[in-house]
């Protein structure tokens, strides 16, 4: 990256990392938080660009808040979803996400809980482990009861690294590892995900997310910066009160930090400048690749299936406007497509073309840096998982077979597994 490059991204970055206020306020250029909010800055919950986790116990939720949404409840509401404005019908009062913070003066909405149950799981040579199994719910609602036909999906954050490079491998190498219908009988049925792009004002396919429910890394931003900031965006102009509904009136008549020339939260520069920064964070280099454990471990990962859905390798795009993205072979183990992952994992919410069993095949690179990078080992949409191995033994649906082939194999071939894995 040439150096005038350099300076946006760490320009960028100080944007990510900054915490920002609530209006009215001296700091004129990072007033507008909330007014219901769930981090006072991107870093909050993308601590060091690394993993959310789960709360612990009495402790409030700081990199994971829950999703809302219910049913279609008449045309409108259906016209909507058909025609991909919006992903999700929003729960009435509490909009599509639960905001456990609020600005002086106002109450946040409630509160996320949960309690985990052990489950056992016992592989072939006889040992066994302990998965943890969740159960969400909401207490200390502060605007009234939710609707009856409210579904909760719980989300921690993701990594940041390698974004720009997901997002410039063509759209037709995505597609061309599709097959909904299943058509050669192999047990894996890639959908796509398509999602309303704001950032270029139609449908497009659905790249970002953990249900692949933003087609841009601008996308991406703007949504983070409206749910989780409360902060309005050029995307996202009338974002300037977060969620508020209508029910919620002190809300909607708090006042905003909007520019007084661009009328918005984040202006322009500032947002395109945090765009820049997630696009340009790089996924870190493998470690010991020529192991003979790795080696060992990747050979069981091809054989066990794992690589049908978390496809190795992908090539960029040629983009000028993008030099450090363009035409490039990446190493990121996914293929961008939504999957059936089983009841286990179902959250019963359906996002856009996802259902409630649909989760987007997760990027691999850089998962053996977890605990460095994050300080701890939660992986999974919700942090269920304690390290990669509960994440394996949690698969269902078209990954079940993969996911006994690993369960079948002894102590050492599970250990090089993992040495593979934690490798990239």
């Amino acid at each position: 990256m040439r150096f005038e490059r350099q300076l946006d991204f760490k320009i960028g970055d100080g944007i990510f990392r900054k915490l920002w206020a609530s209006s009215p306020s001296s700091t004129t250029s990072s007033d507008g938080l909330g007014p219901l909010y769930n981090a006072r800055s991107c870093q909050s919950c993308h601590l060091k660009d690394g993993r959310g986790r789960p709360p612990a116990e009495g402790e409030a939720a700081g990199s994971m808040f829950l999703r809302l949404s219910i049913l279609p409840q008449g045309q409108a509401d259906r016209q909507a979803l058909e025609s991909f404005i919006r992903a999700v019908t929003p729960e009435p009062t509490y909009g599509t996400q639960l905001q456990t913070f609020s600005v002086q003066g106002l109450l946040a909405e409630g509160r996320m809980e949960i309690r985990y149950s052990d489950v056992k799981v016992e592989f072939a040579d006889g040992e066994t482990v302990m998965l943890r199994k969740p159960d969400y719910s909401i207490a200390d609602l502060n605007y009234g009861p939710l609707h009856p036909q409210t579904m909760i999906s719980p989300r921690v954050t993701p990594q940041m690294i390698g974004l720009g490079l997901l997002e410039m491998i063509p759209e037709a190498d995505i597609l061309r590892h599709a097959d909904p219908e299943d058509g050669n009988h192999d047990g894996i049925a890639g959908l796509p995900n398509r999602v309303w792009s704001h950032a270029h004002g139609k449908p497009m396919l659905g790249r970002f997310g953990w249900k692949s429910g933003a087609a841009t890394v601008a996308d991406q931003t703007a949504e983070a910066f409206a749910g989780d900031l409360g902060l309005s965006t050029p995307l996202l102009p009338k974002a300037s009160r977060g969620e508020c509904t209508v029910t919620q009136r002190d809300c909607l008549n708090a006042p905003t930090g909007d520019d007084p020339d661009e009328g918005v939260e984040v202006p322009r520069q500032m947002f395109d400048l945090t765009v820049f920064y997630a696009r340009n964070l790089a996924v870190p280099a493998r470690r010991k690749p020529d192991d003979p454990a790795v080696r060992r471990g990747q050979a069981l990962f091809a054989v066990a299936g794992c690589a049908s859905c978390h496809i190795p390798s992908h090539q960029t795009a040629a983009d000028a406007a993008h030099p450090e993205q363009s035409e490039q072979t990446i190493w990121p183990y996914t293929d961008l497509l939504l999957h059936d992952m089983g009841e286990g994992l179902a959250d019963n919410r359906p996002e856009s073309r996802a259902s409630g069993r649909h989760w987007r095949t997760a990027p691999l690179w850089g998962i053996g840096l977890t605990r460095t990078v994050s300080g701890h080992d939660f992986l999974l949409h919700d942090g269920r998982a304690r390290g990669v191995l509960e994440a394996i033994l949690w698969h269902g649906g078209e990954a079940q077979p993969a996911r006994d082939r690993v369960a079948g194999m002894n102590r050492q071939e599970r250990a090089d597994l993992l040495a593979f894995i934690n490798s990239l």
